[in-house]
Parts: C-alpha cells; structure tokens; sequence
C-alpha cells in the first residue's frame, strides 16, 4: 500500500466442535465441515498477528542499481534486508509458540508468485513448531501490474498471481482448514478454539488492477460476504463461541486527516453487523500505523486493533492472548528481534546487528527527507528552521508508526520545529502534524484489555 506521505502529498490444524454437524454459513459458501476442536472452551488460546509485511522474494532482486533505486525512491519499507527480516520473525513465532498467527494482508511487496511462493514455504516452519497460520490477501498480493523484479539497472515485469494460484500457494494456512468459504471473496471461517473464531475476510479489490493498471488502495465487503458474515453470526451465537474479524483494510477511521484508500469504503454497513453479533475487536492494517480506534454502533461499542507494518520501524506484531478464567483478552504490541536473530545466526552484518536503531533511522529519514525538500523549495524559511522542521517530521512520523505518540508526546512538543509546524500556514502537513501530537495526548496504542466473556449456546 502506499504510505500515508505518497498517497496525500501528490502522494492473520484442524479445528471446531465436536458432536456437532453444522449447517453451514450461507450465502452460495462452500461446504462446511464438523471437525474436533484441538482447543477447549475453557481453555487459555494465544493469537500473534502480523500484517504489511510485504515480503519480496530473494529470487526477484540483486540488490543493484534499479532496485536500489526503487527502495529509496519508497515509503521506508524494508525491503533491503527483507528476507533477513522474515527469517527473524518466523524464527521468533516459532520459539514462542502462540496456538496461531494471523497474517492480514499485504504479504508481498506487490503480489509477486515467487514471493508468495518463498514466504509460504517459510511459513513452513511456524506449523512445524505447532502453529496453525491463517492468511488473507491485502491490495498488494493478487493480480498486481506493480509485480517487478531488480537485475543491474533495469527493472522487469514479474508474474503476479490469481486468486485461484492464492488459495493453492496458501492452502494449509487457512484455506484447507476453512470450515466455511465465502463464494464472493477469498472470505474463510476456521475455528482455533470452539470458543473463539476467526473470520478472515478479504476485503481488497482487485478485479480492476489491470485496467487500473496499478493495485486499488481503497477496500469494501460486498453485499454477498455481509450476508455470509450474518450467517456465520448466527451459527456462533448459537454454539456459544465469539468471532473475532481480521481484515487488511480498517474498520473505523485511525487518523483524522488521512481516512480515504484506509478505512472501508462501506464501512457504516460492516459495523453495523459486526455490532449486531458482537464481532469485536477486530484485527486490520493497512495503514502501517501502531494504533487501537473504537466506534460506537446502535449501542455497542466496536474496537479495531491495527497493528504497525511488518516491514516498517519498528517491525511491529501483536500478541492476543484469551485468559479463559477471566473471560478477558489482553492485546501488546511487540517488536520482531531481529538482533537476536542475527547474533543467533552469526551474522557480522552491523546493520543487522544494530537492526533496531538501523530501521528506526532508515524509515526516519524518508520522511525527513520529503519534508526537507518541499520546506526548502519554499522560500517562507530559514536553512535552519527548514532542518528543525524536517527533523519534528521525521520523529512525528516514527512515533505515529510506532504507536508511541504518548510517550513521544512531550519531546516533539518542546521542540522548534514542532513550534515552527504549528505556526505555519494551514496544510495538509500541518494538520497531519497536530493531528498525530494533538492537543492532549494520544492514547495508549500498545495494549489493551478488553472483556471477551463467551456467550452461552
């Protein structure tokens, strides 16, 4: 997807319920199948979810001039060490060993089969250590005209791949083990849990990419997967089990001036059945950004977890965790250790060694950069107030994506370039700027806890 600064500055084995045949979720779905659950009622269950991760396979570039190129031409994604960086993460699900990962969206850089193809084998692993996987498509994996490969200066077209070669690539995460399919989406229902579900919806478009010729950015439920969703609520309600929902695209607005491409386009319609069978919290991304927003509708109080990009600063995955005996479930945000993974292998690599300062200051510096280069066309100020302003970007930027505006909040205050923000003319930056400082603080976008009693069948 396209970050926040390109698209505004011409810019997640075999499960379910026991001695019960169920009917199925309607909606023309696919066949639903009874299978044992693996996990009880009244049984803790531990969720990671990731997303944004946009993996480019180490077959599709040479690291040379065209790809090198491409990446500091981007959004601060981190696809100069991506394979290193999946190889870290899947190593530390696989040591922790959470009953399942949730991957939503995004999973390539842009939908290349020999990314799809090389991730889900690394996938391999996380399974092989006792995790179920669970993935849905995000705007960038299916039918993308962006699929490029990198060889010396030039760049080449790369095979995306369909939706058929997705639910075949992605077969044992998720798609083998649905217990019901929606037939307007690649939309599936499994079961980790008789107490807990999980709807994996697909909300990307990507019919017209090749019209378009570039991934659409913006997302929706069709008519024919809200009426799914609905019957699948109502077969939940009647076991007794809650469904928690992961999308790619976001449930409600995280940002009061970027909304357009990010939320739902029908997001007033989701909400309204999602409210309707309790479905909450939901789990998306997207939007790269660290950050918890809640809606209220017809009563009832809708919360969407984002968790930060993969690929981004600071490598963000989230931890669910279910405390049956408390009926509550505790949400952290979480860092890929990608030193220790390095150490591990015995890499020298310093910038691996280094990793977490290394991608904070990678991804710091594109958004210095753009802002540098549009303040100092701008003749309103001085070298040095163009730097200081540059500068409060680049930290507002790295804090926003991290999920760390309150603990950043007093700092980015104090500074001159924040000063100098806020006395500026009225923009879009400007607006961006306050808007992720704010005026009293940003909540705590890091955890949560939430109740998440099950319902009597």
């Amino acid at each position: 997807m396209p970050t926040i600064f390109q698209k505004s500055f011409p810019l997640l084995t075999i499960l379910a319920i026991s001695a019960l045949v169920l009917s199925g979720c309607e909606s023309g779905a696919g066949s639903v199948s009874a299978q044992p659950a693996s996990i009880g009622r009244g049984e803790d269950v531990t969720l990671a979810v990731a997303t944004d991760i946009h993996y480019l396979s180490g077959r599709l570039t040479d690291h040379g001039k065209a790809f090198d190129t491409y990446v500091y031409a981007g959004d601060g994604k981190q696809l100069d060490y991506s394979e290193e960086l999946l190889d870290a993460f899947t190593q530390q699900i696989a040591e922790e060993r959470p009953n399942v990962l949730i991957l939503s969206g995004d999973l390539t850089n842009n939908g290349e089969l020999e990314s799809h193809e090389d991730l889900a084998e690394k996938l391999q692993k996380v399974e092989q250590a006792g995790t179920r996987v669970y993935v849905i498509p995000g705007n960038h994996d299916l039918l993308n005209p962006w699929a490029r490969s990198f060889k010396g200066e030039d760049q080449y077209k790369a095979a995306s791949v369909t939706e058929e070669q997705f639910t075949e690539i992605y077969g044992a995460y998720g798609y083998d083990e649905a217990v019901s399919r929606d037939s307007s989406s690649l939309s599936y229902l499994v079961k980790p849990s008789d107490g807990i579900w999980l709807l994996m919806l697909d909300t990307s478009k990507y019919k017209n990419n090749a019209k378009l010729g570039y991934p659409e950015t913006g997302g929706e439920l069709k008519a024919g997967t809200l009426k799914w969703i609905q019957d699948c609520g109502q077969q939940a309600k009647q076991v007794g089990a809650r469904i928690i929902p992961v999308m790619h695209h976001n449930l409600t607005d995280h940002s009061d001036v970027v909304k357009e491409g990010f939320t739902l386009d029908n997001a007033a319609e989701v909400q309204e059945v999602l409210a309707q069978y309790e479905m909450t919290p939901s789990l998306s991304g997207h939007i790269h950004i660290q950050h918890i927003a809640s809606v209220e509708n017809g009563g009832r109080k809708l919360t969407d977890i984002v968790t930060g990009a993969q690929s981004v600063s600071p490598n963000r995955y989230g931890l669910l965790a279910y405390d049956a005996s408390a009926h509550e479930l505790h949400y952290e945000a979480r860092m890929t250790d990608v030193e220790g993974w390095a150490k591990k292998s015995g890499s020298t690599d310093k910038n691996l060694l280094g990793f977490r300062e290394y991608s904070r200051d990678f991804f710091a510096g594109f958004g210095y950069d753009m802002a540098f280069k549009r303040l100092i066309a701008d003749d309103t100020y001085t070298s040095e107030q163009v730097e200081a302003m540059a500068r409060t970007m680049a930290d507002v930027n790295v804090s926003y994506f991290a999920g760390t505006q309150q603990q950043d909040r007093a700092a980015i205050m104090a500074s001159e370039g924040y000063r100098l923000w806020t006395e500026s003319e009225g923009n879009f930056t400007k607006s961006y700027v306050e808007s992720i400082v704010g005026t009293e603080g940003a909540a705590n976008n890091l955890s949560l806890t939430t109740d998440f009693s099950l319902p009597r069948p």
